[in-house]
C-alpha cells in the first residue's frame, strides 16, 4: 500500500502572509497532531481490514515499512504502526505505554526514485515537460488565467515573472494549511480564490504527469513505483510464504499516489491527507492469482475499487502485468538520457585515476633515486674514511 502522510503545516510562506514559521509549533512542513491521529486511524482501520490475514501482534517477517526520508513521513508511518500494531502480553515494555517501535525504513532523499515524485534529474523528463508547457492546451489555459494569476500577485507579493502554476500551487496549499488550523486569513482569500487555486492545482498535476505523452512520462516517474510493487508480487511468488512480507507499506506524498495513479491511468483528483492506494494478491480456487486495487480518500469511508481501464476489477495477475508493460522503464538512467553524462563521468574518474597512479609512480621513482643517491654518498664518505684510516696507519 502507498498512502499519503497526514495533515501538515505550510511548506513555505508566500511574502505578505500574515502568518510565519513561529506560528506552527513545529515549524513549517511538519506533521500535526490532527496528521498523526489520521495515521493511528488508517492503522486502525488496516488492523480490522487484515484481521485474521496479519497476525494481531507486531510480527517483523510479515511486514517491511519504506518512508521518504522526511519528517512527516516518517512520523506518519510511525503513528500508523502505532494504530495497526498496539504492542500485546510480552510486546508490552513499559506499564501503560501502549506503543512499541516498529522498524521504518528509508532511504536519502538524492538516492530515493521511487516514492518521491516528480524525479527532476531527468534530463528527458524535463524535455518533456517544457513540450508540455508550449502546447495549445496549456498555453490556452495560462492566458484563461492571466487576470487571476496578476490578482495573485499583487496580492501575495511574488513577482508575477516568477508567478508559475507550482508557484500558484505552492500558495493554495499553504492558505490550504492555514484556514484548516483557523489562522490569521486575509481579506482576499475568499471561497471562490481557493476554489480557482485548487483548479489550477489539478492542471498543474495532469501537466507534469499526464495531458501530454503520459505513457511517457510515467515510465520517468510513477512506472518506477509500478515496477517495484510488481517486483514485490514476482518476489512473493517465488520464495516461501512465510519468508516474505505479507504487508508491503509506504509512506509518501500527494505526488507519489498521483504519479502511481497516472502511470495506470486511473487517476482522477489529488489526494488528501491520509489517502491510501491498496493494491492486494488473491490466489483464486483454481490456482491463479489475481490483483485487486482500493483506495481510501476519506477517513470516515470505506475503500471504494479501483480498475485498470482494460480489466476487471479482479484483474488476472497476466493480464495486469500486459496492461501496464508500457510504463515500465528499462533502463531509467539510459531513458532519461544520462548515458552521456556517465560516460562523462566514467571518463574524467579514469583519467583521474590515471593521473594518481602516474603520481604514485613518479613519487615512488623519486623515492628510490634518493634513496640510491644517499647509499651511493654514504659508500664513498665510507670508502674515504676507510682510505684515510688505511693512510693514517701506514
Amino acid at each position: 500500500m502507498v498512502y499519503r502522510h497526514g495533515d501538515r503545516s505550510p511548506i513555505v510562506a508566500y511574502p505578505t502572509d500574515p502568518n510565519t514559521e513561529k506560528d506552527w509549533p513545529q515549524g513549517f512542513g511538519q506533521l500535526t497532531q490532527i496528521g498523526m491521529k489520521q495515521h493511528y486511524a488508517l492503522g486502525q482501520y488496516l488492523q480490522n481490514r487484515y484481521h485474521g490475514f496479519l497476525n494481531a501482534s507486531y510480527d517483523r517477517y510479515e511486514i517491511y515499512v519504506r518512508s521518504t526520508n522526511i519528517d512527516r513521513t516518517l512520523m506518519s508511518a510511525e503513528s500508523n504502526l502505532a494504530g495497526l500494531y498496539p504492542p500485546q502480553g510480552q510486546q508490552i515494555f513499559h506499564p501503560g505505554l501502549k506503543w512499541q517501535p516498529i522498524p521504518v525504513h528509508t532511504v536519502p532523499v538524492g538516492q530515493d526514485k521511487i516514492l518521491l515524485f516528480p524525479l527532476k534529474n531527468c534530463s528527458r523528463y524535463t524535455k518533456l515537460v517544457e513540450e508540455t508547457e508550449n502546447t495549445d492546451e496549456y498555453k490556452k489555459t495560462l492566458m484563461e488565467n492571466k487576470d487571476f494569476l496578476d490578482m495573485l500577485s499583487k496580492a501575495t507579493g511574488v513577482p508575477r515573472e516568477q508567478l508559475s502554476l507550482e508557484y500558484a500551487w505552492s500558495i493554495y496549499d499553504t492558505l490550504f494549511c492555514e484556514q484548516l488550523h483557523h489562522k490569521t486569513m486575509p481579506a482576499w482569500v475568499t471561497p471562490s480564490v481557493m476554489e480557482h487555486l485548487r483548479m489550477l492545482k489539478e492542471f498543474h498535476l495532469q501537466a507534469i504527469f499526464g495531458m501530454y505523452k503520459q505513457e511517457e512520462k510515467s515510465q520517468l516517474q510513477g512506472g518506477l513505483l509500478v515496477k517495484q510493487i510488481l517486483q514485490n508480487i514476482e518476489q512473493s511468488l517465488k520464495v516461501t510464504p512465510t519468508l516474505s512480507p505479507k504487508l508491503i507499506m509506504y509512506s509518501a506524498h500527494d505526488t507519489t499516489i498521483v504519479a502511481l495513479q497516472m502511470a495506470l491511468n486511473i487517476y482522477s483528483q489529488a489526494p488528501p491527507y491520509a489517502s491510501c492506494h491498496m493494491v492486494e494478491l488473491y490466489k483464486e480456487d483454481n490456482g491463479t492469482f489475481t490483483v485487486e486495487m482500493y483506495y481510501k480518500n476519506e477517513s470516515s469511508s470505506a475503500p471504494y475499487p479501483l480498475a485498470l481501464p482494460a480489466c476487471s476489477q479482479s484483474c488476472p495477475l497476466d493480464r495486469f502485468i500486459e496492461i501496464v508493460k508500457g510504463v515500465i522503464p528499462d533502463d531509467w538512467d539510459k531513458e532519461c538520457g544520462h548515458t552521456s553524462n556517465h560516460f562523462k563521468i566514467d571518463l574524467l574518474l579514469g583519467l583521474a585515476g590515471s593521473f594518481c597512479l602516474l603520481v604514485l609512480i613518479f613519487l615512488a621513482v623519486w623515492q628510490y633515486c634518493c634513496n640510491w643517491s644517499q647509499h651511493e654518498g654514504y659508500q664513498k664518505v665510507s670508502s674515504g674514511i676507510e682510505g684515510g684510516k688505511k693512510m693514517a696507519l701506514m
